[in-house]
């Protein structure tokens, strides 16, 4: 458990099976309200998608790394969205 597809794979689960929109996973994960995704809530995200404690810091990093646009390090609702179809269009 650790290829991308994988990953991708689980959270695209957690946010079908728990959140009617992906809207609504965003602002659940946004624990402060501002409309941004910090590194620890997405690690909050990946836990929920039970991915493994060990790896999870890594692919927080690395989610920040390849659906930060704007080089904040964080990650908004634009790019999330981005995540969200890009992890829908591989699971067709």
């Amino acid at each position: 458990m650790g290829r991308k597809e994988d990953i991708l794979n689980k959270i695209q689960i957690l946010i079908t099976n728990h959140f009617d929109t992906p809207e609504e996973a965003f602002a659940f994960f946004d624990k402060d309200g501002d409309g941004k995704l910090s590194k620890d809530e997405i690690k909050r995200l990946l836990k929920q998608a039970e991915i493994s404690g060990f790896i999870r810091g890594i692919v927080s990093s690395k989610l920040i790394e390849g659906y930060d646009t704007d080089g904040d390090e964080l990650v908004d609702w634009e790019e999330f969205k981005l995540a969200i179809d890009e992890i829908s269009d591989e699971s067709k």
